[in-house]
């Protein structure tokens, strides 16, 4: 989310201000802000908290399931903990950014630097891999015969190259622009007086330079719409098509080919709907920045309230992911079955130890359950 703030400031020598004359005009007011601050301070903070509720259990299972795994994992489970990671770097951001549009940024220059450097990273790491995900359900399906070494080169070396390495370089933006700024509602300096609103703030964004701020605006733009959704998007909408081509070929297997075409749509539907409407708000305003669509203030409200929601509901990827791409597999559930049984008899053995040498009270034996639970 972008912020404009402007400090209209009269010089006391000025002579356009004459004494005693009523006739003076104030400059033209900027547009007005798109969402109301009691929006900001419910409508973010809510969606932000349920976003982190859902993506830490989420994710998290699927990490303490992944490390509980002893033996060599498959190409699919390396897919899997990838994103769970990257979608946990997100989620752990998300209490920041609530505090931030509930009152003020208060966590210094260090944590917002880090928190975009994060943003960034989950932001392309996350559809990355997604596109790697369908990458090797494509080789897997279709080209199943002579695929099984190309898949796994993807997984174990490509995916450093081609996901993590790409996400860390696109994040020297961030080091270089992004910074914490005390800022104020606009003022008007008179002669012998002065009247100010009483507004005042500490916001953590990227501050571009003033002369060259549009220029670099468009550029990043762009290029969020190009890495972070046009090609892993095309990458996935032609793997998952050719796909359901082959699944809806031949006559067996019939329920579990219309299984997999299920999924496989669901798979193409959620991006889409996640990404696609945030990335549609921000080409148009950066349309309106270059002034190739006209902008009244009607519209500048419109554009920004859009981007505002739809990119906290874009986050809600970060709890779709382990549920598609995990919860989904029959054979992630039974393993995360045995492994929340294996840490539940562990738990009960170590309690039924504690219990014979009289060590542990009833109030600790309570808690440990209750974490193996949570787990």
């Amino acid at each position: 989310m972008e912020y404009l703030y402007e400090s209209i400031v009269f010089d006391n020598s000025s002579e356009s201000i004459l004494e005693g004359s009523g006739d003076f005009e104030f400059p033209e007011e900027p547009c007005g802000e798109a969402l109301s601050g009691d929006f900001k301070r419910i409508f973010l903070p809510t969606v932000y908290g349920v976003i982190f509720v859902l993506g830490i259990i989420g994710n998290g299972l699927v990490v303490v399931v992944m490390g509980y795994q002893k033996k060599v994992k498959n190409m699919t489970d390396k897919y899997r903990l990838h994103l769970s990671v990257a979608d946990l770097l997100l989620v752990l951001t998300l209490p920041l950014w609530a505090v931030d549009a509930v009152k003020t940024w208060f966590f210094g220059g260090f944590v917002c630097v880090s928190a975009h450097v994060i943003y960034t990273v989950n932001l392309y790491s996350s559809v990355l891999i997604l596109a790697f995900i369908s990458l090797d359900r494509y080789l897997a399906i279709v080209r199943a015969t002579n695929s099984q070494a190309t898949r796994k080169l993807l997984a174990s070396r490509v995916i450093y190259v081609g996901v993590w390495l790409p996400a860390a370089v696109l994040t020297i933006p961030d080091l270089v622009f992004a910074r914490v700024k005390n800022v104020s509602s606009s003022s008007f300096s008179f002669r012998n007086s002065s009247v100010e609103m009483e507004y005042s703030r500490t916001i953590c964004e990227r501050f571009y330079p003033v002369e060259s701020r549009v220029l670099w605006t468009v550029i990043f733009r762009f290029q969020h719409i190009l890495v972070g959704f046009v090609l892993p998007g095309l990458v996935i909408l032609v793997c998952y098509c050719i796909i359901i081509a082959k699944l809806s070929k031949g006559a067996k297997g019939q329920t579990l080919k219309k299984r997999a075409l299920k999924t496989t749509v669901i798979l193409i539907l959620c991006f889409f709907c996640c990404w696609l409407p945030y990335c549609v708000g921000i080409f148009l305003d950066t349309l309106m920045m270059l002034n190739v669509v006209r902008t009244t203030c009607e519209l500048q409200q419109a554009v920004d309230k859009w981007i505002s929601i739809t990119e906290a509901l874009a986050y809600f990827h970060c709890c779709l992911n382990p549920i598609l791409y995990a919860f989904l597999g029959v054979k992630f559930k039974k393993t995360a079955r045995s492994t929340l049984t294996m840490s539940s008899k562990s738990s009960q053995k170590v309690t039924l130890m504690t219990k014979k040498r009289g060590q542990v009270s009833s109030v600790s034996t309570e808690s440990e359950s209750s974490s193996v639970l949570s787990s």
